[in-house]
């Protein structure tokens, strides 16, 4: 429930180490009023400090990567997958790649650094950076599979030779050798412009790595800078190297946006700021990590800063909004550099001391292992005694730019309505869909929409509508259009136009304006890519957030009209979704859901039925349903209620998403799945059906899910085939309709 009114949006820039401190501390202690927003381009951070033991082998992906979806649902904050490509520090707006802009009243930034490219000609489409190290591990992943097929002579240049480079060095030689088929084909060369290897550590330092890399077979070229990358082809002057993979890592660089913003920078691209991690040019924007240069106190770039920065951060940002003293952050001018040699052995060092062992390595997994358990491993989700609440936040109340008193009567009826001011700016120049049979929409509004109905056509109408299943109100709209227009693809009905019908809370007019627009432009996103006009709609006050859709097809009067109860025995029942959405986001709400899982599911959701139904349809199908909030078994039902036909499913057919097995099995299931258990009164069940690891799959009710068809037998074969060439990869063939007269309506088959 949305009880508390948001006042201030305060929008994190990128899931570094100091922003994953920020959600988790306000997952701890909310601050009533206050909307975090985390925005970055991948669902997991990687955590610095393990990317050596992750390409050594030491570590799985999942060990070495904080995952932001629980974290942020812990949090309760909202996260928006998208690259950031922009700030207006006029507007106070955020500017992503895919979607509209997103407003902030405090913006923190925490986005890392990109490879310092020193304008070398033919650098970005030649080598493979290592930051942002998630690409780079995709890389890697490619790259590993290349070395253990042994098929051929690889030659890998490492560009850099301060730590990371050396490190990643180490990390790679490691790896080779831990394969059980040792390979002799791979040659690893490391490249640095300096007259040394780690310049900026100790001699004693240096000339260890050095003698560790020799004795592993490792080419060492100093005093070697890159003045141009070809293809395969690194050139330093008048000399030439060959390699098949080129891995760059050289210092870190400031991303190239951040030119645009106005914000005060230093002689190389990174945000100027002031002791209490503020941007010199404004106060409302913070900047912490890489992607910062305090004026003060300049400091080299490491991932231990964005961790020390991180409780100095979080406690300024709630300073911000409440009125008081900032804190102030001063960095330590010498720290402990924990340094691994690629197997499990490290070298500390500090000032002129250092120390090498293994024991060393098991002080540094045992740092870097507690740092990301704490993220892994979340308390209980919050309670209202855990969050600072609105009532003693009057600084926050009186702050905020709203006429929002702390206490009022909400009217019903039609004074219950959404203002006028929060439609037309929310409604301004919004990119509709024109069609030709909309004689009134949107483009000139009047007490009703218009549409004409052609000549041996007929109307289908269907209407649906729900709470946010999803954080990102833009991505919300997109779904929940998706969702609404699927009763229409089942009857095989071409979309035509939409009205909206819209819950808002109790929230500033500023508020409310971009909540609405972010949803309906993601809707439009999907209605418009159906050739659907949005023509208009209701928007009211409520205690929540709802979005629905009152949507309208049209189909030929002549035309087989796709009825769900009218399946003929001996079809073959044809599934075009996988399952799961319900028990996934059920586990979501309780921040137990890996951040995959709710990606493949919101890819799911996002998956449009029209092609699907029109290729049903054209393999003479003789009824389609979509599943939806009944799940697989109530709607299968409905489908045969009327006949006398019973659909025999195989269980190991039945398709579940990513991590919804998972989900199941710890017993976390959506509110309306025990309603839908109802249903096996009418199923077969055998002990062994019963045990199956897919049976509570059909009762999972489904947002956005597929369709259900009934093919006939001979053309079921190539109906998958097309399904599945058009992009409906987890199509399946879960069954047959059989003749029987039997009460239970449904078999399972193990």
């Amino acid at each position: 429930m949305q009880d508390t009114p948001v006042l201030k949006d305060i929008v994190l820039l990128g899931g570094g180490h100091s922003h994953v401190a920020v959600l988790r501390s306000f997952g701890m202690q909310s601050l009533a009023g206050v909307r975090l927003t985390l925005i970055n381009r991948d669902i997991e951070t990687p955590y610095s400090g393990m990317l050596p033991g992750l390409i050594a082998g030491h570590y799985t992906a999942d060990e070495g990567h904080i995952d932001l979806i629980p974290l942020t649902r812990f949090a309760g904050a909202r996260f928006i997958k998208d690259d950031v490509i922009g700030i207006n520090t006029e507007n106070q707006t955020v500017l992503l790649g895919k979607q509209p802009p997103i407003p902030y009243d405090l913006l923190s930034i925490n986005v890392g650094s990109t490879p310092h490219t020193h304008q070398i000609a033919g650098l970005k489409n030649n080598v493979i950076p290592v930051k942002p190290i998630n690409q780079f591990l995709n890389h890697w992943e490619k790259l590993q599979e290349r070395i253990s097929a042994q098929r051929d002579h690889i030659k890998i240049g490492i560009v850099g030779g301060g730590v990371g480079g050396v490190e990643l060095t180490l990390a790679i030689d490691h790896f080779i050798k831990s394969l059980t088929l040792k390979p002799d084909n791979i040659d690893l060369t490391l490249i640095t412009a300096s007259e040394e290897i780690l310049d900026d550590q100790t001699k004693n330092v240096a000339r260890r790595f050095r003698q560790l890399l020799i004795e592993r077979g490792v080419e060492i070229r100093t005093s070697t800078e890159v003045t141009e990358v070809r293809p395969r082809k690194i050139i330093s002057g008048d000399l030439e190297l060959e390699f098949d993979e080129i891995l760059w890592v050289t210092q870190a660089g400031a991303p190239a946006w951040l030119k645009t913003t106005g914000l005060k920078l230093d002689a190389n691209g990174f945000i100027l700021t002031n002791n209490h991690l503020q941007s010199l040019s404004n106060n409302n924007i913070f900047a912490v990590g890489d992607v910062a240069a305090m004026a003060n106190h300049p400091r080299p770039k490491a991932g231990v800063f964005a961790v020390r920065q991180a409780p100095v951060l979080t406690k300024n940002l709630r300073i911000s909004l409440l009125g008081g003293k900032l804190l102030a952050y001063r960095p330590q001018r010498h720290f402990l550099k924990l340094i691994s040699t690629g197997d499990k052995s490290a070298i500390a060092t500090r000032g002129k001391w250092s120390m090498e062992g293994r024991w060393i390595w098991n002080w540094k997994n045992w740092i870097d292992t507690h740092f990301i358990d704490k993220y892994k491993t979340l308390p209980k989700m919050q309670t209202d005694k855990n969050s600072v609440r609105l009532g003693i936040n009057t600084k926050l109340l009186k702050s905020a730019d709203t006429h929002l008193s702390e206490e009022s009567m909400r009217c019903g009826g039609c004074s219950a309505k959404v203002g006028s001011d929060v439609l037309s700016a929310a409604l301004k120049d919004l990119p509709l869909t024109d069609r030709n049979d909309v004689v009134i929409g949107l483009d000139h509004p009047d007490d009703a929409a218009l549409v004409s109905v052609p000549n041996g056509k007929l109307s289908v109408l269907s209407i649906d509508a729900f709470r946010p299943m999803v954080s990102d109100p833009y991505l919300f709209g997109r779904i929940t259009a998706n969702h609404c227009l699927g009763d229409l693809y089942a009857m095989g009905a071409e979309p035509q136009s939409a009205m909206a019908i819209v819950t808002l809370p109790l929230w500033p007019e500023n508020k409310l304006v971009n909540e609405l627009r972010q949803m309906l432009l993601g809707a439009l996103q999907t209605l418009n890519a159906e050739g659907v006009s949005l023509v208009g709609g209701h928007t009211s006050e409520g205690s929540e957030t709802t979005l629905g859709f009152s949507v309208t097809g049209l189909i030929d009067k002549d035309k087989k009209l796709l009825r769900k109860a009218s399946v003929q025995p001996g079809d073959c029942l044809i599934l075009t979704k996988a399952l799961g959405t319900g028990t996934l986001l059920a586990a979501h709400m309780r921040a137990e859901a890996k951040g995959r899982w709710i990606s493949a599911a919101v890819n799911s959701m996002l998956t449009s039925n029209y092609k699907a139904g029109a290729i049903i349809q054209s393999h003479n199908a003789s009824a389609c349903t979509d599943i939806t909030g009944f799940g697989l078994a109530g709607h299968l039902l409905e489908m045969l209620k009327n006949s006398n036909d019973t659909a025999a499913i195989n269980m190991d057919e039945l398709p579940p998403i990513e991590g919804a097995i998972d989900t199941l099995n710890l017993g976390i299931v959506s509110t309306l799945h025990p309603q839908n258990e109802r249903f096996s009164k009418q199923i077969e069940i055998s002990d062994e059906a019963l045990s199956h690891t897919t049976f509570p799959l059909l009762f999972d009710p489904q947002t956005s899910g597929g369709l259900l068809g009934t093919i006939p037998a001979e053309q079921a074969d190539s109906c998958l085939a097309d399904l599945i060439a058009q992009g409906y990869e987890s199509s399946r063939i879960i069954g047959t309709v059989i003749q029987s007269e039997s009460e239970q309506k449904i078999t399972l088959r193990t």
